[in-house]
């Protein structure tokens, strides 16, 4: 499966760009997140207990079944003003 992966704001700062394509076997949006953070130090920013997500645009939970084809992104939680 080949999902492409978003980083936002801070996320994207910390991780030094703003996406990649992963390769896996993927169920849940969460499953992506897991294998991100597997990979070390800086994805530790994903394992923020607000952290935000999205599936193909839509704001999800971790919990959202992801496809072969599916963008999802990571952001921290806006605030405002």
């Amino acid at each position: 499966m080949n999902i492409q992966a978003l980083y936002f704001a801070r996320y994207r700062e910390r991780l030094g760009c703003d996406g990649e394509s992963l390769q896996g076997d993927f169920k849940v949006l969460d499953d992506v997140r897991q294998a991100l953070l597997a990979r070390g130090e800086a994805y530790a920013v994903l394992a923020e207990p607000n952290l935000m997500c999205a599936r193909n645009e839509e704001l999800c939970r971790l919990d959202e079944p992801v496809e072969d084809g599916d963008e999802v992104a990571f952001f921290p939680p806006v605030t405002g003003g």
